[in-house]
C-alpha cells in the first residue's frame, strides 16, 4: 500500500490501535486532537486498524500474502482454506477493485460483483440470505457490497488459519484482553516473535513515527480488541524511540484497569490516565515539558521509584462540554474507509456501511439507574449536556472538514429533551443531514416528537429493551415497561426512522419462562413492524455496576474471588435461582436473524430450540393490542407548537342545505408529497391561516397551547379545545403541525 508522504511533525501523536471499525474513524482521538486545537498544541493522529487493513487487503498485500502461506508446512489445511489458496490468482487480481468498490470509487463494479461468476467465493457465501429477497431488483449497489463483504471475510478466515490466529476486522487477540484479571497470558503472548500482522502494523507505525517525531504517543484503547496491538505499538516505541513518553487511555483503561497493580504493564507504557483524557494529557505534556511536577498529573498511573502510583492531583479541574472544542478529524484517510455490509437488515448494517461523523450530545448519562450498567464509574456518572446550538455548531464545522453530514451520536442514552432542541436548530438553520442515535425508549418519544426528529434528519434510533418482562425490566431499573417500548416504537416507525433494539438474555434470577416469554415479546414486535433489527447478547457482571458491586441484593454470587493485578470489569458469577442461561443462546440468536428478516414470524416457539422449552404464557395479540390503545392527548398548556409546513392558501365559499347558507373556509395546503384540503368553519379558518405562520419553526418564538389557547378566544372565537383536538385539525401533524 502506498501511505500517504505527511510530512508533519507534532507534538502529541494520538494511535487508535487496530482495530475498530472499517467503515468509519472511532471518535476517540478526534475529540482529543480537538481539544488540543483549543490549547494550540500540535497533534497527528492515525487509525491504524484501516492502514493494516489497506495495507493487507491490496494486489502486493496478497500476493506477500499468499507467498508467506506457500513457505508454510500444509499442517491439516482446511478444505476451505486450500480452495482459497487454489484460487488466489482470482484474489490478487480483484482485490483492488473490489476494495475502490468498497471505498465508493468504482460504483459500476456492483454490476460485476452482482452477476455472482467474478468473485471467487468460498466458505462464507453458503452463508447467504436469498439476495433477490433482501434486495430486490433496485439494490445493486447493497447487494454487491454484501457479496464483496463475504469475499473479504473469506481472506479473514483464511487470515486466521494459516497466519494469525487472533485476527479479526473489528478486534484482534480479543480474549487475551477480556476478563484478563493477570496480566501473564497477554505478558506472555508480548515476548513471543511478532504475528504476520504485527508486522505490518509495526512497519506503518515507524514510518508514522520518524514523520511526526511526537513528544508524547497516546493510545486511545476503546475495547479488548484492541488491547494487544496497543502493547505492541508501545513496546515498539519504547525500545525504538526510548526519548518518547507513551501513554494508554481510552474505554478499556477507564472501566478495567482502575484495580491496576502489575508493573510490568510499563515496560510497554510510561503512563496510564483514567476517564476524561483532556486535563491529564495537557498535565502529562505539561510534565514532560518541565512546566509542571510529576505530583500535578491528572488520574494517571505511572512507576516512581520502582512503586506503582496512581496520581490525581485534584486542584486541577476536568473541562466542561463547552470547553473542549470541536471533534477535528484531520489526518485520517476519510476517503479510504470501507462500507460493508454483512447483514442484510438495513438498520443493522449502520454500524458497518456508511461513513459517520460521531458525537455526543452529553457527557455521562441522563438516567443513570440500570443496574447492569457501570453506573459507578464517571464516565456514566457525570451527567453535563451541551447547548442545541453549540452542537450544531459543531455540526456544521465538522461538516465543513470532512464532505461528510452524516452523524451518529453515541451517547449511553441521548436525553430527548436535547434531541428536540437539537432537531429545532437543525430545521432552522436548514442543515441536510443524516443521524442516528442511542435512546432508552422512555414515553417523552411521542408520535410528535418523532415526526420532528425525522424532520430534521433523524433515520435511525438504537436503544436497550433488555429483558422483554416486566418484572425484570423493573429489577433492572430501566424505567420502562414492555407495553410502552412497543408504543414508542411504533412512534418511531410511523415517523419513517427505523428501530434497533439491544436485547439481554440471563439477568439474575430470570427464569426459563421469562426468557421464552421475552423472546414471544420480541417476535410480536417484529410481527407488528415496530422493530426493524436487534441483538440479543448475554448478561454479564460487572464490577462497577449495582448488581457486582452488590451481588446478593439480586440473588446472585461470585463463582469465586480473584486476585485482581490487571483488568477488572467481567465478574464470573452464580445464578442459583435462575435457568441454564448459555442453553437458550443459539436458540434466541438463530430466531432474531429470522425475524429481522420478516421470516418465521409464525412458527411456534420451540422451533429454535433443541431441548423443552415452556410455552409462553404471553397472549398472541398482546403487543397488537397495546398498539391499539389511543394515546389521550390531555391539555397541556405549556406544551409547545410548532409548524413545519408551508403557509396555507385560503378560500372562502358558501355552503347551502335546506334554505340554509353559511360560509366556510378551504385550506390548501402544499407538502412534499401531497396537496391536502382541509375544510372549517370561516371564522376558524381565517384564524388558522394567520395563526400557522406564526406558529413556524423559523420563528424565534416558540408558542405555548395556552397561548394560542388565548390568541384564539381573543380572536372572539368558542371552544377552543372542541376545535383543536378534533378533526382535521387533529389530523394536521401530517401536515407539521406539532406538539412538543
Amino acid at each position: 500500500m502506498q501511505l500517504k508522504d505527511f510530512r508533519l511533525s507534532a507534538t502529541v501523536y494520538l494511535i487508535t490501535p487496530p482495530f475498530t471499525q472499517l467503515n468509519t474513524p472511532y471518535p476517540a482521538t478526534a475529540y482529543l486532537k480537538g481539544f488540543l486545537n483549543t490549547k494550540h498544541i500540535s497533534a497527528f493522529q492515525s487509525d491504524l486498524g484501516i492502514e493494516v487493513t489497506l495495507a493487507l487487503f491490496c494486489k502486493e498485500g496478497l500476493q506477500r500474502l499468499f507467498a508467506h502461506i506457500q513457505q508454510q508446512e500444509n499442517n491439516g489445511r482446511s478444505e476451505n482454506a486450500a480452495r482459497i489458496i487454489a484460487l488466489q490468482d482470482e484474489y490478487i487480481n480483484t482485490i483492488d477493485a473490489v476494495i475502490l468498490f468498497l471505498q465508493g470509487k468504482n460504483p459500476t463494479l456492483a454490476h460485476l460483483i452482482c452477476k455472482r461468476d467474478f468473485l471467487p467465493e468460498a466458505s462464507r457465501f453458503a452463508q447467504l440470505d436469498d439476495l433477490n429477497w433482501a434486495f430486490g431488483t433496485m439494490g445493486s449497489q447493497d447487494k454487491a457490497k454484501h457479496l464483496a463483504t463475504m469475499y473479504l471475510e473469506d481472506l479473514s478466515d483464511l487470515i486466521m488459519e494459516c497466519v494469525d490466529s487472533h485476527f479479526g476486522f473489528s478486534r484482534y487477540a480479543e480474549k487475551l484482553g477480556r476478563s484478563a484479571n493477570s496480566f501473564d497470558e497477554m505478558y506472555a503472548a508480548l515476548q513471543q516473535p511478532l504475528t504476520y500482522t504485527d508486522k505490518i502494523l509495526l512497519n506503518i507505525l515507524e514510518q508514522r513515527m520518524e514523520e511526526v517525531q511526537p513528544k508524547l504517543v497516546a493510545l486511545s484503547v476503546p475495547f479488548p480488541g484492541n488491547l494487544y496491538t496497543a502493547f505492541r505499538c508501545g513496546q515498539f516505541i519504547k525500545k525504538n524511540y526510548p526519548s518518547v513518553k507513551v501513554a494508554m487511555g481510552g474505554g478499556f483503561a477507564n472501566t478495567e484497569l482502575r484495580s491496576l497493580k502489575d508493573k510490568r504493564v510499563f515496560e510497554f507504557f510510561d503512563c496510564i490516565t483514567l476517564d476524561d483524557g483532556e486535563a491529564p494529557v495537557e498535565q502529562l505534556l505539561n510534565w514532560i515539558e518541565g512546566k509542571c511536577t510529576v505530583n500535578e498529573l491528572k488520574r494517571t498511573y505511572l512507576v516512581q521509584n520502582d512503586e506503582l502510583v496512581f496520581i490525581n492531583n485534584q486542584q486541577c479541574t476536568d473541562y466542561k462540554q463547552g470547553q473542549v472544542g470541536t471533534p477535528d478529524y484531520s489526518d485520517f484517510l476519510l476517503d479510504r474507509y470501507i462500507q460493508a455490509i454483512e447483514i442484510v437488515n438495513p438498520m443493522h448494517s449502520l454500524w458497518s456501511n456508511g461513513r459517520w461523523n460521531k458525537l455526543t450530545m452529553a457527557h455521562g448519562c441522563y438516567w443513570g439507574k440500570c443496574t447492569f450498567c457501570d453506573i459507578s464509574l464517571p464516565y456514566i456518572q457525570f451527567y453535563e449536556p451541551l447547548q442545541a446550538s453549540l452542537l450544531c455548531d459543531r455540526m456544521e464545522e465538522m461538516i465543513a472538514q470532512t464532505g461528510e453530514n452524516g452523524f451518529h451520536f453515541v451517547d449511553e442514552a441521548a436525553p430527548p429533551a436535547l434531541m428536540r432542541g437539537l432537531a429545532l436548530e437543525i430545521i432552522k438553520r436548514k442543515l441536510v443531514v443524516s443521524w442516528w442515535a442511542n435512546i432508552r425508549f422512555e414515553k417523552s418519544f411521542t408520535r410528535d416528537l418523532c415526526l420532528l426528529l425525522k424532520a430534521s434528519g433523524c433515520i435511525a434510533v438504537s436503544g436497550g429493551l433488555e429483558v422483554a418482562s416486566d418484572r425484570l425490566l423493573q429489577l433492572i431499573h430501566k424505567g420502562i415497561t414492555v407495553a410502552q417500548v412497543a408504543k414508542v416504537n411504533s412512534n418511531f416507525t410511523e415517523a419513517g426512522i427505523m428501530v434497533h433494539a439491544y436485547l439481554m438474555y440471563g439477568f439474575p434470577t430470570q427464569t426459563a419462562q421469562e426468557t421464552i416469554d421475552s423472546l414471544e415479546m420480541v417476535r410480536q414486535l417484529f410481527q407488528n413492524g415496530v422493530m426493524q433489527s436487534a441483538f440479543w447478547h448475554q448478561f454479564t457482571m460487572t464490577a462497577h455496576s449495582p448488581v457486582g458491586l452488590a451481588p446478593e441484593k439480586y440473588g446472585v454470587k461470585k463463582a469465586k474471588e480473584v486476585t485482581i493485578t490487571f483488568a477488572n470489569n467481567d465478574v464470573e458469577h452464580i445464578d442459583p435461582t435462575g435457568a441454564d442461561h448459555e442453553s437458550f443462546a443459539y436458540g434466541l440468536k438463530k430466531s432474531l436473524l429470522n425475524y429481522m428478516h420478516g421470516l418465521c414470524l409464525e412458527d411456534p416457539l420451540h422451533k429454535w430450540f433443541d431441548f423443552k422449552i415452556p410455552k409462553t404464557t404471553i397472549a398472541p395479540d398482546y403487543i397488537a393490542n397495546c398498539l391499539k390503545e389511543e394515546e389521550m392527548l390531555s391539555f397541556k398548556g405549556n406544551a409547545k407548537v410548532i409548524y413545519m409546513g408551508h403557509p396555507p392558501t385560503i378560500e372562502i365559499i358558501t355552503k347551502s342545505k335546506k334554505g340554509n347558507q353559511w360560509e366556510v373556509a378551504n385550506l390548501l395546503f402544499y407538502s412534499k408529497k401531497e396537496t391536502v384540503k382541509l375544510q372549517v368553519p370561516k371564522e376558524q379558518g381565517e384564524w388558522l391561516a394567520t395563526m400557522l405562520p406564526r406558529l413556524s419553526v423559523y420563528n424565534e418564538k416558540m408558542f405555548t397551547l395556552q397561548e394560542i389557547k388565548d390568541d384564539y378566544e381573543a380572536a372572539g372565537l368558542e371552544d377552543f379545545e372542541l376545535f383543536w383536538d378534533n378533526k382535521p385539525i387533529s389530523t394536521m401533524y401530517k401536515l407539521g403541525l406539532l406538539r412538543l
